[in-house]
């Protein structure tokens, strides 16, 4: 038995035939964080949420972290984690427990949750079907004592080289839902972690979205006074960048959203994924609800 829409989902879509049209057929990738999904209700609601837009003509994909979820399973097996400049560093006990927890569970709770509310979605990792080739990430930082540069091994820790889109391209032309846990695989066979982030911005460039939606758990982008942008251009985005009030974990967060524009995403946006319906917000009002990034 499926979840109905809530009142508060119908009135928004009440107003939404323009944006229907704008829509209509056109693929939105939505990176769905790992603290936007820690509530149950949160989850199901995100859950019918997407099944709403499938039903209404547009094709979703989802690509999910899960940090939180790795840390409690981490905290179980009593095994301690470190990161380099927000990459959790990952030797082979760490990848096998980042596996597991995001193609395992968190992935399938996810699918489960789109599934219940009426449409048909399918988890996969982006080691199905050759779907995410990655290749080691490396990081240079400066040692203080002898102010030279140093190469950090950051473990089994990927990024995406290539997109293979054939496997989601077969699902999105059946109407299904794909939801992608983020690991890769590299030419070699070995598996990745990577960045949910940068595989949601990857996967949205190679499919030509016409959205990118980052739910995190802040509004969107502040500037230097605190103030939330409601839009910005990729330009204003660097700016802010190289000026640090834009700094920290939204870095990387503002640089998916240019990488996925640069490849021909029509527009970006960072939002908060705990407040209700925020997916459908943005796409079906005026006022949409986070920072857009444009071109």
């Amino acid at each position: 038995m499926s979840d109905a829409p809530t009142p508060d989902a119908m009135a928004i879509m009440a107003g939404a035939l323009p944006f229907l049209k704008r829509y209509d057929d056109q693929i939105v990738v939505v990176k769905y964080g790992g603290h936007a999904m820690g509530q149950e209700e949160t989850a199901l609601r995100f859950g019918r949420d997407i099944a709403l837009l499938e039903q209404v003509g547009v094709k979703p994909v989802v690509v999910h972290g899960g940090g939180p979820q790795i840390n409690a399973m981490l905290k179980r097996l009593d095994v301690k984690s470190t990161f380099v400049q927000g990459l959790r560093v990952t030797d082979q006990e760490m990848l096998d427990i980042v596996e597991m927890v995001l193609a395992g569970p968190v992935n399938k709770q996810v699918a489960e949750a789109i599934t219940r509310a009426g449409a048909i979605a399918v988890g996969i990792s982006g080691k199905d079907g050759g779907l995410v080739r990655a290749r080691r990430v490396t990081r240079t930082v400066r040692n203080p004592e002898t102010q030279k540069d140093e190469v950090l091994d950051l473990g089994f820790v990927g990024e995406p080289e290539r997109i293979d889109t054939k496997v989601l391209k077969l699902m999105i032309g059946a109407d299904i839902v794909p939801v992608v846990a983020p690991v890769g695989v590299g030419m070699d066979g070995q598996t990745y972690n990577i960045n949910a982030d940068t595989v949601a911005g990857a996967i949205a460039g190679a499919l030509n979205a016409e959205r990118l939606l980052v739910l995190t758990d802040v509004r969107g982008v502040l500037d230097a006074n605190g103030t939330f942008i409601p839009e910005m251009t990729v330009a204003e985005v660097k700016a802010g960048i190289a000026a640090g009030w834009i700094s920290g974990g939204m870095i990387p967060k503002v640089e998916t959203c240019i990488y996925a524009i640069e490849k021909g995403v029509k527009g970006a946006v960072i939002l908060d994924g705990r407040v209700p319906h925020a997916v459908l917000h943005e796409l079906f009002t005026d006022g949409g609800a986070g920072t857009l990034i444009k071109p």
